[in-house]
């Protein structure tokens, strides 16, 4: 079904659930034009009200059913803990909320059906908030692509490693790919596609102690799929624990004329190999190039423009684990906010909306299950 509770003649009011890394979006919808940042909610009182109190936020909620029952709320912008995605997710597009939601969407095939037929059946807005389709770095390789510069695709790549020792306790043991979204995303989104099938390997052995809690066993999980009417194919690598990394979200591009690889660390460029042909010949050394990816500021609100390049509290050490690791996510948080924005309001579709979500959650959790079945295909569902 289509979108058809749009909200055109007011700012939306959006609640955030969950205060921690929820809270960097906070003096984005104070600032965004469209926005009323109307309320907030944490289980804790006492965070409640320190987060409420220096964003001078008055309405408070430690319960979330009391939330989704305020008439007055329209979107509901979920950060909470992964296992909470998907029924906090249900519970609002039940309520007719339009719902953004941090990634993963679920972990479970069932769980995204659910959350695709229940987004039907409201007829509201829901998206997952992926951060990298919304990276400087993302946004200037579909420019490149989308001018022909890079000629056809060839073959597309994503790896994303990190160490999550120290973090909340849902997290020690996670099958790597079930968070998986952010090396997928690239890969399907530069081609407006969904994947079909995918087989994956898993590599290696976590502690002892980590792997009981979800019964997976790999460090590393590297997975392979196919794309629906596309003769492209794609390599997507994770990594949560006990491998050593610096915390890497990567998307590499191959084409005809040109491909873009990501940067190795952090500070350094990515590169630019362009092919060598008769009529444009390139010596080998100079396939090669650095080169500086500009900011994408320009494509939003002039208020929110300046949160592509900077933390939204302004103070070192203020921001989320999640942000510092992940170098600003590329600069996405404020061109999310405003792409769910826009899609409430109906001037654009959510990017990814619900099915697109579900289609790049489950590449993760049917690329475990292939990798527990020693990497036998498995098809990835449709709704």
């Amino acid at each position: 079904m289509a979108t058809t509770k749009t909200i055109t003649d007011r700012p939306i009011r959006v609640a955030i659930i969950g205060l921690g890394f929820g809270a960097e979006f906070i003096p984005i919808y104070q600032k965004h034009p469209g926005a009323d940042m109307h309320a907030i909610c944490r289980r804790n009182p006492a965070g409640l009200d320190e987060c409420g109190d220096r964003f001078k936020i008055t309405k408070r909620y430690t319960s979330y059913e009391e939330l989704l029952a305020d008439p007055e709320v329209d979107a509901v912008h979920i950060n909470s803990p992964i296992p909470d995605h998907a029924p906090q997710s249900i519970a609002a597009l039940k309520a007719g909320k339009h719902v953004a939601c941090t990634v993963p969407m679920g972990t479970s095939v069932d769980e995204c059906r659910r959350i695709v037929e229940a987004q039907r059946e409201s007829g509201t807005v829901y998206m997952m908030m992926e951060t990298v389709v919304y990276s400087r770095e993302y946004l200037f390789v579909k420019e490149l692509y989308d001018k022909g510069e890079l000629g056809r695709l060839q073959f597309l790549r994503g790896s994303h490693q990190q160490d999550m020792d120290g973090w909340p306790d849902y997290w020690p043991g996670l099958p790597p790919m079930w968070y998986a979204t952010h090396c997928v995303s690239p890969c399907l989104a530069i081609l407006g596609k969904h994947a079909e099938a995918v087989s994956c390997y898993g590599s290696g052995r976590i502690r002892e102690e980590l792997i009981p809690q979800y019964g997976s066993p790999f460090a590393v999980e590297t997975a392979t799929f196919s794309i629906r009417d596309s003769d492209v194919s794609a390599e997507v690598t994770r990594s949560l624990f006990d491998t050593a990394r610096q915390y890497r979200e990567s998307f590499d591009a191959y084409g005809s004329k040109k491909s873009f690889e990501w940067q190795q660390v952090e500070d350094e460029e990515p590169v630019i190999h362009t092919k060598s042909t008769e009529a444009n010949p390139v010596p080998e050394p100079e396939i090669p190039k650095r080169v500086k990816v500009p900011d994408f500021a320009h494509l939003l609100p002039e208020p929110i423009q300046a949160f592509t390049t900077r933390g939204v509290y302004g103070g070192e050490g203020d921001e989320h684990l999640s942000f510092t690791q992940g170098a600003g996510h590329g600069g996405s948080h404020p061109h999310l906010a405003h792409a769910f924005l826009m899609a409430i309001k109906g001037e654009r579709p959510a990017l990814p909306d619900a099915e697109t979500s579900a289609n790049w959650t489950m590449v993760g959790l049917c690329a475990h299950e292939s990798a527990q079945k020693g990497g036998q295909q498995v098809k990835i569902p449709t709704f």
